[in-house]
């Protein structure tokens, strides 16, 4: 087994490392020891993740001298909402916690995003430490400090920013999820080629379904090669005032999809991304921006891969409600939808200032079929 890689994150006084490697949980006190204030920790679970790798992360953790507490709740996107948060932060609390008591999520992005703005909300701040167990949250959720619950009203729009203190992505873990997981995952990897750096995603067309099949070296690779990614964005632009807004390609529709199917898992969110993407591509070539054979070259491939590319590998949406979830995201500025389109593989840019009603008769269009 080749030894961790580590990557910073570099925030100044908030900076931390993401490690990167096979085994980690069973060495997790060690690390944990050299950034965390206090001796005692809480672990976050849900009950999918707990059964398969809490009892590793608890050995290390105790191998490390580190006391333990461990919350467990359900799992799925509808446990990332104000009542779960409320639930989890009366549990921590009953427990006697101190401001150097640091919250552990071990899970996927909604463990990672619920116990996160747990941390910074209780006591005004606590520290807390990603433990990502799914391919999107090792290659994105987890790294970045954005943490949050959904409402009724869209998705992640009650959140805070609040940096982890480390992360410890355990490429074993990977080895115990759903195919569809994985592949929703893969959305999250392919999105860091065709934002910035096409040379990635043509070694992703190379490797795609290796990565998937299984291969731990392709898959350590991808991970790193993402984390490395979106660590660099982060650093230049920790609160989304610019180019880090690049990362939600794909997410202003994905998200406005999930909120459509009431966050169920009919669509899982890096499913709703790969379909984001492609619709990103497809209004490109709509608006006269990108070539048509990019679009079609990026739905092949994730087509390929078995992810969805056109609404109606899900279910028929309505154009005007995708719209008014749309106008309820976050990056809306002054009234008007902000979008990441592309002009090519490797070259997104954000505009706020395609008219509304060319959205609305692109989906008109994709609602009946439109390729």
């Amino acid at each position: 087994m080749s030894p961790p890689e580590i990557l910073k994150v570099s925030l100044g006084n908030r900076s931390y490392d993401i490690v990167i490697g096979e085994g980690l949980l069973n060495d997790a006190g060690r690390y944990l020891k050299s950034v965390i204030r206090g001796r005692r920790v809480v672990v976050v679970s849900d009950t999918n993740v707990a059964p398969l790798h809490l009892k590793p992360l608890l050995a290390g953790l105790e191998a490390g001298g580190l006391a333990h507490h461990t919350i467990i709740l359900p799992p799925g996107e509808q446990t990332k909402d104000l009542a779960h948060f409320g639930r989890l932060s009366e549990e921590v609390l009953a427990l006697g916690i101190e401001r150097t008591t640091p919250l552990i999520a071990l899970g996927g992005g909604v463990i990672g995003d619920l116990t996160g703005f747990a941390a910074a909300c209780l006591l005004r701040g606590l520290d807390f430490v990603q433990v990502p167990t799914s391919l999107l949250a090792q290659v994105d959720s987890s790294v970045g400090g954005k943490t949050g619950i959904d409402s009724r009203h869209g998705k992640n729009l009650i959140g805070a920013f609040h940096q982890p203190v480390l992360v410890l992505a355990d490429i074993a873990t990977l080895a115990t999820l759903p195919e569809r997981e994985v592949r929703a995952g893969y959305a999250e990897i392919v999105k860091y080629g065709l934002i910035r750096d096409t040379a990635f995603y043509e070694w992703l067309e190379r490797h795609g379904q290796a990565l998937l099949s299984g291969d731990p070296a392709i898959r350590r690779a991808a991970v790193l090669r993402a984390c490395a990614a979106k660590a660099s964005v982060v650093a230049a632009d920790e609160r989304e005032a610019g180019e880090r807004a690049l990362l939600n390609f794909g997410h202003t529709f994905g998200h406005a999809l999930e909120a459509e199917t009431g966050f169920s898992g009919m669509l899982l969110h890096g499913e709703a991304v790969a379909l984001g993407i492609c619709l990103a591509f497809d209004f490109s070539v709509m608006l006269g921006l990108c070539p048509m054979p990019e679009a079609a070259r990026v739905k092949a491939h994730l087509r390929s891969l078995g992810l969805p590319t056109a609404l109606q590998d899900v279910q028929p949406f309505s154009p005007d409600s995708l719209i008014a979830h749309m106008r309820k995201d976050k990056k809306v500025r002054d009234g008007r939808i902000t979008l990441i389109l592309a002009r090519a593989i490797g070259d997104a840019f954000v505009s706020s200032d395609v008219p509304e009603g060319r959205l609305r008769e692109f989906l008109v269009a994709k609602s009946r079929g439109a390729d």
